[in-house]
């Protein structure tokens, strides 16, 4: 019996691969990179420039004809079909690529470098996504700057199946949508709260108040997590006030991810919202996110940093670290969404059924619900809310105890991504909303 042979296989994976724009800027990469040390070996090795101002006069000579390589093999294998004027390859093309370059090495240097091992990554691993986050931000600045006449249209990320049957009339894509959305009868809010005896009530109540005015059906499911101060006192008083109230003991051993898991175990609604206890979220966005969700958005983010958004007495050392993080999440993503890491967000059932396992334990939950849900395929929705810090507690937050958990479920769901072939995405037919955006402000709202 004659055995198949495995090439003609193989030979359709590579060209399958070779036809991915960002694999032919990966090789187009390591063919410059190989150039690079060539031209090294050649000055230093071959040419005897073995002093220190000869060795970086040649560093400085190999990295600028590599570049200049790079450029060109963009331009003919990655890029094709740009504009090749003599005056815009020159003043403008050329330019904008060093730029690009130059800002992804900057990155690597300044930013990411510094903070990984702030947080005590290892140099090794710190290496690595360097060199991949400064792959990712020349890949992104390289089509969206230098060759950005040839890019498609951009589109709201994961919203791209809704443009699949352009050709179809409006009016017949309002009444798919009609047919398809469902609607939420139940908004569920869960809370976490550990010691939060100075801000429990007033949370639960502005909210409450807000959420009244509109006659929307809601519950609130906070989740005391192990607190050893009034808090439970207070919440056995809210819920007696308001039967719309109701609370549980975190069965998870201590930490706000584990609070978050068991109060989307047993929430009840159609969709639900995840609230600070610390009165720091809006209860006029929550409104904001229940109407959105109507609209047919399987989730709805928000974001604090951008137009019409805003924080107030936000510490400056978080805010820095917010941002550097952040831009981090949508380099890898390549996401123009821009505050991940925000805990407040809704989501409607189907989404946190199709994101399990949930693995966080901790504040990296913020991170893990959002980029799955993206990743696995659901529709979402950003838009600008406000911040305010907390009133009366303490944080809970330990950014430094946090950095390497945040890193471990970011690259965890990247492999995700890259490796489980669609496994994990999702396979029922979306429903759709009826206008598609990204932010209420306008669509590019929300670009970094």
């Amino acid at each position: 019996m004659k055995v198949p042979s495995p090439f003609p296989t193989l030979q359709k994976l590579f060209q399958k691969l070779a036809q991915k724009r960002v694999v032919r800027f990966l090789g187009g990469g390591g063919v410059a990179a190989a150039f690079n040390l060539i031209l090294m070996f050649s000055f230093v090795e071959l040419g005897g420039w073995d002093t220190v101002i000869l060795r970086n006069t040649a560093n400085a000579i190999s990295i600028e004809l590599s570049l200049l390589l790079s450029f060109f093999i963009y331009r003919t294998w990655v890029w094709t079909g740009g504009n090749w004027r003599l005056r815009d390859v020159l003043l403008r093309q050329l330019p904008l690529y060093h730029l690009s370059a130059g800002c992804s090495v900057l990155l690597r240097i300044f930013a990411i470098f510094p903070f990984l091992d702030w947080l005590g990554v290892s140099y090794g691993v710190n290496t690595l996504i360097g060199i991949l986050v400064s792959a990712t931000t020349n890949y992104l600045l390289s089509d969206r700057l230098v060759f950005r006449s040839n890019r498609p249209e951009l589109r709201p990320e994961s919203l791209e199946p809704a443009f699949a049957n352009a050709s179809d009339s409006p009016r017949r894509d309002e009444d798919k949508a009609q047919e398809t959305v469902r609607p939420v009868s139940l908004f569920s809010l869960v809370i976490p709260a550990h010691n939060e005896e100075g801000s429990i009530a007033e949370t639960v109540n502005a909210i409450a108040r807000v959420l009244d005015d509109r006659d929307v059906r809601y519950e609130f499911l906070v989740v005391n997590d192990n607190s050893r101060d009034r808090t439970e006192e207070i919440l056995q008083s809210l819920s007696r006030d308001n039967p719309r109230v109701r609370y549980v003991n975190n069965y998870y051993p201590n930490g706000f991810g584990f609070a978050v898991r068991c109060g989307l175990e047993q929430f009840r609604g159609d969709a639900v919202a995840v609230v600070m206890a610390d009165g720091s979220d809006s209860p006029e966005d929550i409104l904001n996110y229940y109407d959105l969700l109507q609209e047919g958005y399987d989730c709805v983010f928000g974001s604090r940093f951008v137009r019409g958004g805003r924080v107030i007495d936000y510490p400056t050392h978080k805010l820095l670290i917010n941002r550097l993080a952040n831009l981090f999440v949508q380099v890898l993503f390549g996401l123009r969404y821009n505050d991940t890491t925000n805990a407040f967000k809704a989501y409607r059932r189907e989404v946190i059924e199709g994101i399990q396992p949930i693995l966080s334990h901790h504040f990296n939950l913020t991170v893990e619900l959002p980029l799955k849900a993206i990743v696995r395929g659901y529709t979402y929705v950003a838009t600008p809310i406000s911040w305010r810090n907390r009133k009366a507690g303490v944080s809970k937050l330990k950014i430094k105890e946090m950095g390497s958990r945040y890193l471990f479920i970011v690259l965890y769901i990247l492999l995700e991504r890259w490796l489980s072939r669609g496994d994990y995405v999702r396979k029922t037919p979306r429903p759709q909303p009826h206008h598609f955006r990204v932010g209420v402000v306008s669509n590019d709202s929300i670009s970094s």
